[in-house]
């Protein structure tokens, strides 16, 4: 090789710099790679604790995040503070992640100055437009923007083929979340979380812990509420015996109405949201998980945890196929009936707590650098 490939990571999320840190720690170990990284810091606070944890140092952090900020308004800033430096580095490879506004801005922009764009975790679709909103959209424009997919599942491959991508530009990697989590877990018990787990007694023969994540925009209003109804009648039907905990996403549209109607029922502790770290221990720690997010869709059946989805539909079906996740949407009737089959029936759980994890082993990031070493433009 005459020179070394320059590739620019951008992202801009803390889900983003989870499942990018691996890739670019794989990066900066290649000698035939100059690594560049920018953050959009489209979420600062969540963001900085994954730079420390993975100890990854921006070489550009274009520190976007406003109060109540627009989807237009962080788009627009995106592509004109990236725009110089884009120019500025002129890099060989563009490379974002998943399916954030900073995603598809970054692939856009990169596609106007002709340089070439990596979509890592490629090809994930609901064929629903608005679910999940923003996302889904975010991720088919990077997708046809992009030169080189790296889809996580064959699965995911297929929805590109079918979208008329060439098969010769897209390689299955697994989900790089797997290589990420593989590493944390290598990491002791945060204090904090051992002092909780003591106090709420969770182990083996004492309390079980339900684990919740749920802040997405399509659930914004009555879904939110609905969700913690049943979050509610499903402590008070295991009172004394399950505690749950539900780190609560920052957004006011979350905030108000999990605090309203969750803030004062003995056994359910709210949080702010946990640094990376802690919540992948308090994943480990949980006996069921209950989310309406991507990422803890991939990183619960990593762990043999049962996860109900809070959603409707899911562009990871590869885990509900495998019987890791099942999809329960927001009427608390059927909530509190799924989680009571889970609690009440070793059975049923076993068969989700034991089924295969579709998907990863660890090394995406590996194959990911890999295929951008022997990409060839065809």
């Amino acid at each position: 090789m005459t020179h070394k490939i320059r590739v620019l990571s951008v992202f801009g999320t803390r889900p983003e710099a989870v499942k990018m840190a691996p890739v670019i720690q794989t990066l900066e170990r290649e000698s035939e790679v100059e690594s560049r990284v920018c953050v959009t810091a489209q979420h600062r606070q969540m963001l900085d604790q994954v730079l420390e944890l993975f100890q990854i140092k921006p070489d550009y952090d274009l520190n976007l995040m406003r109060p109540n900020q627009s989807l237009a308004g962080l788009t627009a800033e995106v592509m004109e503070n990236l725009d110089p430096v884009l120019a500025d580095e002129h890099p060989d490879w563009v490379l974002v992640q998943g399916d954030t506004t900073t995603v598809m801005t970054a692939a856009l922009a990169a596609f106007y100055r002709g340089i070439r764009v990596g979509h890592v975790e490629a090809g994930l679709r609901t064929g629903d437009k608005r679910q999940p909103f923003p996302e889904e959209i975010n991720r088919r424009i990077a997708g046809t923007i992009a030169d080189l997919h790296f889809a996580p599942t064959d699965l995911a491959r297929q929805n590109l083929l079918h979208e008329g991508i060439d098969d010769r530009i897209i390689r299955v990697t697994g989900n790089t979340e797997i290589d990420a989590q593989l590493k944390v877990l290598e990491m002791p018990v945060p204090e904090q979380v051992h002092r909780w787990l003591e106090e709420w007694q969770i182990r083996e023969g004492g309390n079980r812990l339900a684990l919740v994540t749920a802040h997405r925009r399509e659930n914004f209003g009555k879904p939110i509420e609905d969700i913690c109804s049943a979050l509610k009648r499903l402590v008070e039907d295991y009172a004394g015996n399950l505690h749950l905990v539900y780190p609560v996403h920052f957004n006011p549209n979350i905030q108000e109405p999990v605090h309203s109607i969750l803030g004062n029922v003995p056994n359910i502790h709210l949080l702010d949201p946990l640094d990376y770290l802690p919540m992948v221990h308090m994943l480990k720690a949980a006996t069921i998980v209950l989310t309406d997010s991507g990422g803890i869709q991939e990183e619960a059946p990593g762990l043999g945890k049962p996860t109900l989805v809070l959603r409707e539909k899911t562009e990871r079906p590869e885990g509900v196929a495998a019987g890791v996740l099942k999809l329960v949407g927001t009427d608390p009737e059927r909530i509190v009936a799924e989680a009571h089959r889970l609690l009440d029936d070793k059975t049923e759980y076993n068969k989700m707590a034991h089924a295969a994890n579709p998907f990863g082993d660890g090394h995406a990031a590996e194959r990911i650098v890999k295929a951008l070493l022997e990409f060839n433009e065809y």
